[in-house]
């Protein structure tokens, strides 16, 4: 049985009526930009988040930047960051002239390790000035331990800037209550790339905020810093979200809740069909309700490269982020990082194996994949 990583079709089945008719009233309607139906998924994803205000913007890629461009974070800047994920995350620091700085991940849930941000801040306070923000990333759909990383950033005054471009849904036990993942920090932002939990029919994203001020901002730049049109106090970008985007969203954003709900079920099978292997099954740092699975990451140490082959000829998609960390990328090498220097991160990259998650995977597939990593260590 051929079993893919992610399938889109699967889902499409199963909601088409509903996307078909969403993507005419836009192609009817004719307001392709804006309008009506961006309002109605901005205010609908803020109550989601637990938020005062979202905007729809072009893509996850582009909430992150423009967060950054909003908290004025340029030239010579650091920002505080996590080596283990998506190039985005450091890639729009880069943009904007900044430097990025590594600090190393828990190696349980390969979020970055908040005690170590902490110890960073701590260690390097002539540099403290210089950290115009912190973004750490909510990796797979599980939280990062966002407290000590927000009582830190509150006493050297720095904003958070919430990486929550997998974690649509997710839930963190704060101290001050639950708190939905992007809701926390000075801006939160997520994108809806198609193999997202709620994934769109091509790019798009949303930046949440509580902040009256810093929304206005955001919704200038966005816009080319316009405000009002054609009047420009700002140098923004085009960073707007498409109207057929945010139709398709809509209709998909009633089914989130029950999507991520069977994915958390196809995690639990998953444990329980691994429970006696030699894998590291994904931990639960807070409460499987709290996590809303993106991927499904396991860990094959010094065998990953036979576990992928044997994967392969049973048919098994899979896949491997992130196989080379943020900080031994070619493109940040004058930064000075060399192997060693992040050791949790670099084994993660040596190490997982992602395998399918998606809701519509059936349990006779989920069976198939179990019996293939058995048969593998057997």
């Amino acid at each position: 049985m051929k079993i893919p990583l992610l399938d889109l079709q699967a889902q499409f089945a199963g909601i088409s009526d509903e996307l078909e008719a969403a993507v005419l009233e836009v192609l009817r309607g004719t307001r392709y930009i804006g309008g009506a139906k961006v309002e109605a998924l901005e205010e609908q994803l803020a109550d989601y988040a637990g938020s005062r205000h979202a905007l729809g913007v072009s893509s996850g890629t582009d909430a992150l930047l423009i967060s950054l461009m909003a908290l004025e974070v340029g030239v010579d800047d650091l920002v505080l960051t996590t080596p283990y994920s998506f190039f985005a995350t450091a890639g729009v620091v880069a943009r904007l002239g900044a430097r990025p700085v590594f600090v190393d991940i828990d190696p349980r849930s390969y979020n970055i390790d908040s005690h170590a941000l902490v110890d960073w801040l701590e260690a390097h306070p002539d540099e403290v000035a210089r950290v115009k923000a912190i973004l750490p990333v909510h990796l797979y759909g599980q939280c990062a331990d966002l407290d000590p990383i927000l009582e830190a950033a509150d006493r050297h005054g720095i904003p958070v800037v919430e990486d929550a471009a997998q974690a649509i849904g997710a839930r963190y036990p704060s101290g001050a209550g639950e708190r939905r993942a992007g809701s926390m920090g000075a801006t939160g932002c997520f994108s809806f790339f198609p193999s997202k939990n709620l994934g769109g029919i091509g790019d798009g994203g949303i930046v949440v905020t509580d902040d009256d001020a810093l929304c206005q901002k955001l919704a200038s730049l966005r816009d080319h810093g316009a405000s009002p049109k054609y009047f420009h106090a700002l140098v923004g970008g085009n960073f707007r979200l498409d109207a057929i985007q945010a139709a398709v969203l809509l209709a998909k954003l009633p089914h989130l809740e029950r999507w991520n709900a069977e994915r958390r079920a196809n995690a639990a099978y998953y444990d329980e069909g691994f429970a006696a292997l030699e894998v590291v099954t994904p931990s639960i740092t807070w409460k499987r309700d709290c996590h809303v699975y993106n991927q499904y990451v396991i860990r094959v140490p010094g065998r990953r490269d036979e576990f992928r082959a044997f994967l392969a000829e049973r048919e098994i998609g899979h896949e491997v982020y992130y196989p080379v960390p943020l900080h031994l990328q070619e493109c940040f090498a004058k930064l000075g990082y060399s192997k060693g220097d992040l050791p949790n991160s670099e084994a993660a990259a040596e190490q997982t194996v992602a395998l399918p998650i998606y809701p519509e995977l059936g349990r006779e597939m989920q069976a198939e994949v179990i019996a293939a990593v058995r048969d593998f260590y057997a």
